[in-house]
Parts: structure tokens; C-alpha cells; sequence
């Protein structure tokens, strides 16, 4: 693991076993041991007895020579991909056939609103029998809507709805692999995983907030908790790079683009 600074997954733990660890693993007040290492980069995990709690910890480490260490994951960044622009050559039997269908749910207007995307949706996942989902709500749609709104009509016309209709496929791909027991659920752990194969690069601090936030009491997160997250994520970090003019990741706003970048999101 040398120079990784990642988080690390399940199967470095299922493969490289510990080098050293408290004695005992119980509910105490307080848990102390010293330990001697040899020369070496060391990954150290603190624990709480009963998982997804809280806990204060103190590090004390002793060297003859200088030591570094950093807190894994402590970047935060996100790739986006660029939609594709709409060929200009003929259009194919699978655009015809998505075009069809995109007219049957938008109507004369050829514009979908929220409403009419929290039906479609809402028709479409309740067929599927391997998520598990209480439905998309309206404000989830409206903050779909928000993300793939290029043209500020607070519609959606062919080519955002086809956009968004892709990234709910790529991310539903996602959600499957993670849900390998087809419970039709996954679990704060896999989240995490998740949340990186789709794109995004968060630290501790903001997966905490993501489980609070999207998980329930039992800290599992459903198909369309899992897609409102990623759709707030996308909407955040594009709304924050078209400020971030310099690229130097910091931002100033005022109080009134503060209230429409979170209002809208």
C-alpha cells in the first residue's frame, strides 16, 4: 500500500491482515495500548464497538526519526463527463424509438415537468423488482430537473430528458453491483464505494453527512435515495465550478447567489 493515500477498500482488509491491535475488542469507557512497530507506512483504523457511532480518539506516536502522517481521503473532487452534442446525421431507430416514447410522456408542449417525470419514473421503477424504493417524490424530480435544465425553462425537453434518462441508467448499474444480495438496497459501506464509482471524490466528513441525509434508520440507503444524492452531488460541483472562475477551489458569494445556487439545487 505504499503512497496510497485512498480509501481502502474491503479486500485489502480481507487480504492483509493486521499488524498490531487492541487486545480486547468490548464496550469500554476507554480502550488504551502502546504498540512497537518497525519501520514501515502504516494504514491505523480506530473503531467504536457498535457501528455508525461517534468516537474521540488520541494518536501519540513516538519516532527516532521525522514521521508524516495525513488523514486518507482528503480530497474532494468530481469528474463530469460533457454531454454529448445531438448528431446532425440521421437519426437512428433507437433515437426514433426514444423519441416516440419522450412524446408520448411530454405531450404537445415536448416538454416534461416535474410532475410528469415523477410519474414516468415512479411507473418505470415500480416494475422493477430488484430495487427497493418508496418512489421518487416531487422534490426529487424538481431537483432533476434543476441539474439537467440548461435552457432555464424549468422543463425538459428531448435531448435533457435523454441526458438524464442515461445517467439514471449508469447509475442504476451502479446500485445493482453494489446490491449483489438483490435486497434491493445497499448498505453505508457500499455507499461509499458507490458514491466513487460514480464520479465523486469525498472525505469522511462529507460521507457522514451523505448517510445522515440519505440513509434510514438502519442505515441503508434505497434506489431512489441513492439517485436524489447523486443528482444533489452533480448539481453541487457543477454550480461551484461555474463560480470558481480561477480554479483555485474557492468561491465568494453573496447572500443573493447563495440563495439561488442552494433554492434551485
Amino acid at each position: 500500500m505504499h503512497g496510497n493515500k485512498q480509501h481502502m477498500q474491503k479486500d485489502f482488509f480481507l487480504f492483509n491482515s493486521s499488524k498490531a491491535r487492541s487486545k480486547s475488542y468490548i464496550n469500554l469507557r476507554e480502550v488504551t495500548q502502546r504498540f512497537r512497530l518497525s519501520p514501515g507506512e502504516y494504514v491505523i483504523v480506530p473503531s467504536t464497538y457498535e457501528p455508525h457511532q461517534e468516537g474521540e480518539f488520541i494518536l501519540r506516536v513516538f519516532s527516532e526519526k521525522r514521521n508524516t502522517s495525513e488523514e486518507i481521503e482528503n480530497r474532494i473532487e468530481a469528474d463530469h463527463p460533457v454531454p454529448a452534442p445531438a448528431s446532425a446525421g440521421e437519426e437512428s431507430e433507437e433515437d426514433h424509438h426514444f423519441r416516440t416514447i419522450f412524446q408520448e410522456i411530454a405531450g404537445e408542449d415536448m416538454e416534461i415537468t416535474a410532475n410528469k417525470l415523477k410519474n414516468v419514473l415512479n411507473r418505470v421503477i415500480t416494475e422493477r423488482k430488484d430495487l427497493n424504493t418508496e418512489g421518487f417524490s416531487l422534490e426529487s424530480c424538481r431537483s432533476m430537473i434543476a441539474l439537467m435544465d440548461m435552457d432555464g425553462t424549468g422543463r425538459l425537453n428531448l435531448q435533457e430528458f435523454r441526458h438524464l434518462w442515461n445517467k439514471i441508467k449508469q447509475w442504476e448499474g451502479i446500485f445493482k453491483h453494489y446490491n449483489a444480495d438483490q435486497s434491493g438496497i445497499i448498505n453505508s459501506y457500499e455507499m461509499r464505494n458507490a458514491v466513487n464509482d460514480a464520479g465523486f471524490r469525498l472525505n469522511n466528513q462529507l460521507y457522514d453527512i451523505i448517510t445522515m441525509r440519505y440513509a434510514n434508520e438502519n442505515m441503508n440507503i434505497d434506489f431512489d435515495s441513492f439517485i436524489s444524492c447523486l443528482v444533489r452531488l452533480e448539481a453541487m460541483f457543477r454550480a461551484f465550478q461555474a463560480f470558481d472562475q480561477d480554479g483555485d477551489g474557492t468561491i465568494r458569494l453573496s447572500v443573493l447567489e447563495w440563495l439561488q445556487l442552494t433554492m434551485y439545487a
